[in-house]
Formats: structure tokens, C-alpha cells, sequence
């Protein structure tokens, strides 16, 4: 895809691309960043995100284990909702005769099950619930590979960016969470109004039914991008401090880098990496760190197929520009049949390369609320056979109207 000719491609620079139509095209013309702009203009948000997400953010994360063990006592101790009966310590038995595991069990996912609900609402949940969930999704995303297996039947989203309503419109036309078993390539936030919604309702889906939705890391799940995009600005909004962001940026680190679907489709947010062969070279990087601004994990979640031989510079100012004969020789080596692709706008929502060896799609219908697109999602079978489905921007009379305008209003 030729991202500087190509009139349906989306331009995500740590420098930006160019996007669709000529309004977008001014908007963008107006609002990009570079590289070397986030580089510096996020320099100071480099070194207060690094030190906050990685010092501050990963001591509050580790704390948040411990107190979230203490919070789920404390609903335990004689609540009469869900049944369980006060442990008396004395006779090694619980008053109601029932295990305090169960129990326990019984009152974590009542409580997940409520914030669950209360999410689908667009209504955040308390700052002391994101720390209790955050620690709790940790201890799950720890055990996943950066190539995480996905068995299919499954359905494959692409960037969402904070469109929450336009999140709840892919689940009307894909199914919910479990009845459907989900991949999404990444870019849950920045530039759309509801960010944290937007991931905090994923996150808890993915504590609620681990093995039902699989996430893996875009390059806007970053401190240094989040700082510059959005989703930094609106944590601090909605509660009053940057405490949130740090626990979810801390979780941003635990995000699988891939995922692979019955061992032939190769899923990934951006593209491939000059460092990078195989998929065990993928397997043992170390990803629990903020996304570097080079190197193969950069690469991973910033690079974009194009229209040429060989790699290319890219125009992003991170990552590189791929060609159909990098593709054949990685499938090759790898025994894939394709690879799937999200961060680019494409205006039908996906677009095929080389071929039909590599996919991109796109799941942010109407894209920062102007750009008209419609979306998709690729829904595969047991048998691997292929299946889009396009929505368009949820109505506008079911969105809720942002109480102010995420600042700054850059497209990306």
C-alpha cells in the first residue's frame, strides 16, 4: 500500500501519513505530528511517562496486587449477595459450610460482572476498581506468548481509537463477548472521546473471559504516544489525576506483540521487521518495556506494507515500509498463508496487498468523527475460510456528547 499516493491509507507517524479526501488531507496538513515532534514535544512526556508508567506506574501496579487481594476480603466477610458466610478462622470452616475459594471466586466475578455492565454504559469505574482490575489482567497477560496462539472460529478487529460507541456498534454486528471469540490488532485508544472506556471495558472482557479475546499492543498503546494523542489528557479529565493512566500504561507492557490463528495466519498491528525472520525471533523478545523508537518490536507495531521490493524508509519516522518479496520469503519461512494487519485508514474498512497475503483492517468507522469510512471485521471460520462484515458509525442519536473535546485534536 503505497501510504503517500494511496487515498485510502491512514498515515500514523510517530510522523504522520496522509489520510483520505481533500478535508481530511488539510485537517491532516494542520494537525500532523513527526517523529522528532513527539520525540520532542513528548520528550519531557518520554521522561515523565517513562519514570511515571515505569517507576511510579510499575510500583502502584505492583502494590495494586496486594490491595486488590485486600479489597476482594473484604467483599468476602460476611457478604450476604453472594451467598458465602464469614470464615471463622477457629474452626477452619466457614459458618455457611461453603469454600472460601468458591466463594471468594463467586465474589470477584460478581463485582467484574458489574463493572462490565457498567462500562457497556460509557460510565467509568472507581480509580480503586481500574487498580484491582489492572492487577488482575496483569497476571493473565504475563503468561502470554508475543506470539499468542488463537484457535479459530475467531473474529479479527482492527484499530479502534477510542470510538466506544463505535465499539458497541462492531459488537452488535459481531456478537458479544463470549458467545464470540475476539482478536483485536491494537490501538484501543487515543484520538476518540472515550478512550478509557474504550479499554478499560476490553481489559475487563479479557479478565472476565481470558480465553475468549486476545489483545495485542498497537503503537498507541505507548506513554510517550498517549502523552502527545489523547488518551494521557482524558485520564487525567475524568479522574482528576494521571493515577489511571499509569495503570493502564503499566498493562500496555504486558500486551502480547502478536498472535497467530491455527498456526497459518500471522496477526500483528503493524508489519514486519528487517531483525526479524522467524516467529521464535519474535518469541523471545523481551516486551515489557515502553515501545522503543527502533529495533524490532518497533518495527512490529509501526511498519506498512507498499507497493515496491525489498524495505523502504518510512514516512512515519519509526518502523519501515515492506514489500511483496519480504512477505513471500516470511510466510515462506514461516508456513503462513497470510498476514492480518491493522494501522491503516482504509476507506472500505479493509484492503487486500500482494496478492492476498497480507490484510489491513480497519474498525473505526467515520474515523475521529469526520473521515466517512465505513469499518469491518474479518470473521474466520473453523476451516480458516474468510468473511467480512462492514458497519457504519453507530447512530448519532445513541452517543453520549462529550462533557469537552479531547485536547489536542491531533489526526493520527
Amino acid at each position: 500500500m503505497s501510504t503517500n499516493n494511496d487515498n485510502n491509507s491512514e498515515t500514523d507517524s510517530m510522523a504522520d501519513k496522509s489520510s483520505s479526501s481533500d478535508e481530511t488531507n488539510d485537517y491532516i496538513n494542520n494537525n500532523t505530528k513527526t517523529m522528532s515532534d513527539v520525540n520532542s514535544g513528548g520528550s519531557s512526556g518520554g521522561s515523565s511517562g517513562g519514570s511515571s508508567g515505569g517507576s511510579s506506574g510499575g510500583s502502584s501496579g505492583g502494590s495494586s496486587g496486594g490491595s486488590s487481594g485486600d479489597d476482594s476480603d473484604q467483599v468476602m466477610s460476611g457478604n450476604a449477595k453472594t451467598g458465602c458466610g464469614r470464615w471463622d478462622d477457629n474452626n477452619d470452616k466457614n459458618e455457611n459450610n461453603a469454600d472460601p475459594l468458591s466463594c471468594s471466586l463467586m465474589s470477584s466475578s460478581s463485582d467484574l460482572d458489574r463493572q462490565i455492565e457498567q462500562l457497556r454504559r460509557c460510565e467509568i469505574i472507581k480509580e480503586s476498581e481500574v487498580k484491582s482490575l489492572c492487577a488482575k489482567a496483569r497476571e493473565i497477560l504475563v503468561e502470554e506468548s508475543n506470539v499468542q496462539r488463537v484457535d479459530a472460529p475467531v473474529t479479527v478487529c482492527g484499530d479502534i481509537h477510542g470510538q466506544f460507541y463505535d465499539l458497541k456498534e462492531l459488537f452488535k454486528v459481531g456478537g458479544d463477548v463470549p458467545d464470540t471469540n475476539y482478536l483485536f490488532m491494537g490501538d484501543f485508544v487515543d484520538r476518540g472521546f472515550y478512550s478509557v472506556e474504550t479499554f478499560l471495558l476490553l481489559l475487563a472482557l479479557k479478565v472476565r473471559y481470558p480465553d475468549r479475546i486476545t489483545l495485542i499492543r498497537g503503537n498507541h498503546e505507548s506513554r510517550q504516544i498517549t502523552q502527545v494523542y489523547g488518551f494521557y489528557d482524558e485520564c487525567l479529565r475524568k479522574y482528576g489525576s494521571i493515577t489511571v493512566w499509569r495503570y493502564c500504561t503499566e498493562i500496555f507492557d504486558y500486551l502480547s506483540l502478536s498472535a497467530i490463528i491455527d498456526g497459518k495466519i500471522f496477526c500483528v498491528h503493524g508489519g514486519l521487521s528487517p531483525s526479524i525472520q522467524t516467529l521464535d525471533q519474535i518469541r523471545v523478545i523481551d516486551r515489557k518495556q515502553e515501545v522503543p523508537h527502533d529495533g524490532p518490536m518497533c518495527d512490529l507495531l509501526w511498519s506498512d506494507p507498499e507497493d515496491t521490493q525489498g524495505w523502504g524508509v518510512s514516512p512515519r519516522g519509526a518502523g519501515y515500509l515492506f514489500g511483496s518479496d519480504v512477505v513471500s520469503q516470511f510466510n515462506a519461512t514461516n508456513h503462513l498463508d497470510m498476514i492480518c494487519r491493522a494501522h491503516q485508514l482504509v476507506m472500505e474498512g479493509f484492503k487486500w496487498h500482494f496478492n492476498e497475503t497480507v490484510l489491513t483492517v480497519w474498525s473505526a468507522p467515520n474515523y475521529c468523527y469526520r473521515c466517512g469510512n465505513v469499518a469491518a471485521i474479518l470473521e474466520l471460520d473453523e476451516n480458516l475460510h474468510r468473511d467480512f462484515t462492514i458497519f457504519e458509525a453507530a447512530p448519532q442519536e445513541s452517543r453520549g456528547v462529550p462533557s469537552k473535546k479531547p485536547q489536542p485534536d491531533y489526526f493520527l
